[in-house]
């Protein structure tokens, strides 16, 4: 009897071992593999969820007003506490990617099949918003190429940490000055990093990564969830599953804005087709047809969830519009914080730690030009 308790601890109401719950995770997503020619193929379990759990809940939402407050309330609720979860755990995940997609593709889908049928929107409009969504694929591929790691050093040219000086700094490539060392994690910052002052030419400082060992240039940071260094680290993307770094920050910049243009103009021409003679504001506040039929309802209830996740795309794209303005990046704002090293402008909106900051014009230059390779001075210059 003692031994069948003992194996079986959940019908004695006692917990289980720490780590448990984690191993039967990870051994029911080990079988999740899909049939295949060559053998059965291996899927992310993280990639289902969307795909399965995002009609479902739009259905259902669909069927009366109150359950749609319900379902897209709840929504953002659920992707906000799966966001703290993984970002605790300090892991990556492809549900934020694989539920931006098929939100995308969904979207498109109801567009295509509930809203275009009437014969309020031309073709020439179709168009229009295909291209759109086919420049912000284009504009999201190359934001999920290589934000600009910096290349792992070899056992062979690994350079000594003797051979720095002993003086031990932090701030060196946050963009600030004076801060003590430190072992916090703050946005792609790895605990227990000694950072040492390798070389300072021409007033840039460059310091010694320890993870990866090697030397880093100004305004690069590591990043715990990728593991490697970035070259003038913004932040971690969960939307893209990868870093903003100097080698993407512009891709990235262009897909929110085709984002933005793209779903603004379809939530523009579904709320004209369901809820004619009104202003889109207005339709989206007070459309008295709505509800009337269930295609005019999930309609109305996509057109919301679009309004949502616009919202908050929005409010990224602000903020990533301020801080390029003041040549700040997320990291460095997120650090100037931490150690009250920044000015507060804008209500909050934006910190500026006064260390990058050229001018308006001369700070957008300076990002337009990113990813260009820098220009050689001749020796004559030099000298």
């Amino acid at each position: 009897m003692k031994e069948e308790r003992g194996e079986r601890p959940w019908l004695t109401c006692r917990s289980l071992p720490p780590g448990a719950l984690e191993r039967i995770a990870d051994t029911v997503a080990d079988r999740c593999r899909v049939p295949w020619f060559a053998g059965a193929v291996k899927i992310n379990v993280s990639l289902v969820p969307p795909m399965v759990l995002l009609p479902v809940f739009l259905h259902i939402a669909a069927l009366h007003f109150l359950l749609g407050l319900v379902v897209l309330t709840s929504l953002p609720a659920v992707v906000l506490w799966y966001y703290y979860l993984t970002h605790r755990r300090k892991e990556r995940t492809l549900f934020f990617l694989s539920l931006g997609l098929f939100s995308l593709g969904y979207m498109y889908y109801v567009f295509l099949q509930e809203v275009v049928p009437r014969g309020h929107v031309g073709y020439s409009q179709v168009a229009l918003l295909t291209c759109g969504l086919i420049l912000m694929l284009v504009a999201l591929s190359r934001a999920k190429k290589d934000p600009g790691y910096l290349p792992i050093s070899t056992s062979v040219d690994k350079p000594s940490q003797q051979a720095f000086p002993s003086k031990s700094v932090r701030g060196s490539s946050n963009g600030l000055h004076g801060a003590a060392a430190g072992g916090h994690s703050v946005n792609g910052e790895t605990k227990g990093y000694s950072r040492v002052l390798a070389e300072e030419r021409e007033g840039v400082k460059m310091d010694w990564c320890v993870k990866c060992q090697l030397v880093r240039p100004a305004r690069a940071g590591h990043c715990r969830l990728c593991g490697r260094c970035v070259r003038r680290l913004d932040h971690h993307c969960v939307w893209i599953n990868s870093c903003v770094g100097e080698q993407n920050h512009q891709a990235f910049i262009l897909a929110l804005f085709f984002f933005m243009l793209t779903s603004l103009y379809g939530i523009m021409l579904t709320l004209d087709t369901i809820c004619r003679g009104r202003t889109p504001f207005t339709a989206l506040f007070y459309c008295p047809g709505a509800y009337s039929d269930y295609s005019s309802a999930l309609s109305f209830t996509c057109v919301w969830y679009c309004a949502i996740v616009t919202a908050g795309m929005g409010y990224i794209l602000l903020i990533q519009l301020l801080n390029i303005s003041y040549n700040v990046t997320e990291r460095e704002a997120r650090l100037a914080l931490r150690d009250n090293a920044g000015r507060r402008l804008l209500g909050g909106l934006v910190i500026d730690t006064g260390q990058y900051n050229r001018g308006f014009l001369c700070n957008w230059g300076h990002f337009l030009s990113l990813g260009s390779p820098p220009q050689q001075r001749s020796a004559e210059d030099i000298v």
